[in-house]
């Protein structure tokens, strides 16, 4: 663990060989929710991972992204650098969008997943779809969680990690938190159907904004459908005002806690930070379904590679950009 950013790893630390690399550079810079600035100073960090690949020299790398990176002058710049000539020219790699329902997960998440390899080594292939026609659903991954919460505070507990406190480390049960909400939220909330959203408010309740605005997303004080899979969760689930992001029958939004569980982070995973960190962890992070399918799908080609014994000692994982944290260190 660097708690740092990665261009200071790069620069200050021994960077180990390793079979395999996992990373995602922010996406904040593709993201069609944000200002797609080509001259955000996040989309270069893609070169950080380029130059961990030559360093580590993995037989093969994952790269996630949100699905508009295959469109952006960053993905053309990688495709550039596994040219010959380029920066990490002994690779090659293979791109498609996937979408985390099709794997399992009980949410709609598209990501752009590239699967790189080194050229003398066989290409992996994409994880065979399981669950599409029988997507994993909202009521099923919500199946024993009361809708009744613990409050809205986290409990008053701190970790110590480089020098400094941090609040936690708490299990994601322990996040199963209301916001203080205003009255004219609740009243909202309280006018919204099963399956509604802002469309659904009477005029007094609605924004200005909204009243003037009668078309687009109708995400946006949205309810969580029961019986399909949950939209992609961002990290500001818990403001309804940013999407579809309201329990399917409580007059709330939906909890980090529950958000944890649509993401498939198992029980016993420990969440430190403020309750605006862990959102970012828990939305910024690849739904475990999906991840598994991907981490599945390599170890099928390294164990023929280890069968035939082009790789030697046991294989080892390097989760370069962490999810979460500041932008230089996802």
């Amino acid at each position: 663990m660097h708690p740092g950013s990665v261009e200071n790893w790069l620069r200050n630390e021994d960077v180990p060989e390793v079979d395999v690399i996992v990373g995602g550079p922010p996406c904040q810079g593709f993201s069609n929710l944000g200002r797609r600035d080509e001259e955000d100073v996040r989309n270069g960090l893609w070169r950080e991972y380029a130059y961990t690949i030559n360093r580590a020299k993995p037989k093969y790398f994952v790269v996630e992204n949100v699905a508009a990176f295959g469109k952006s002058k960053q993905f053309q710049d990688f495709v550039d650098a596994t040219s010959s000539g380029g920066l990490i020219s002994d690779y090659d790699f293979e791109f498609r969008i996937l979408d985390s329902a099709d794997y399992g997960s009980p949410q709609r998440r598209k990501r752009a997943v590239l699967l790189g390899h080194h050229r003398d080594l066989e290409a992996p292939s994409f994880p065979r779809v399981t669950h599409r026609g029988a997507e994993a659903t909202v009521r099923q991954a919500f199946e024993g969680v009361p809708s009744s919460t613990l409050g809205q505070d986290l409990p008053d507990s701190y970790v110590e990690y480089g020098g400094k406190l941090f609040r936690g480390a708490f299990f994601a049960s322990q996040l199963h938190l209301d916001r203080r909400y205003a009255a004219m939220s609740l009243e909202r909330f309280a006018s919204i159907p099963e399956n509604g959203n802002r469309f659904d408010l009477p005029e007094h309740l609605k924004a200005a904004c909204w009243i003037n605005h009668r078309s687009g997303s109708g995400d946006v004080m949205g309810r969580l459908r029961w019986d399909k899979p949950s939209v992609t969760i961002r990290t500001e689930f818990f403001k309804p005002e940013k999407g579809r992001y309201l329990h399917p029958s409580a007059d709330r939004a939906i909890t980090h806690y529950e958000a944890a569980i649509l993401q498939g982070f198992p029980a016993s995973h420990r969440f430190v930070g403020s309750k605006t960190a862990i959102a970012k962890q828990i939305g910024n992070a690849v739904p475990i379904p999906l991840g598994k399918a991907i981490a599945e799908a390599l170890l099928g080609v390294i164990g023929v590679a280890t069968s035939n014994g082009v790789v030697e000692g046991s294989t080892r994982m390097s989760d370069t950009f962490p999810a979460g944290g500041s932008p230089s260190q996802r």
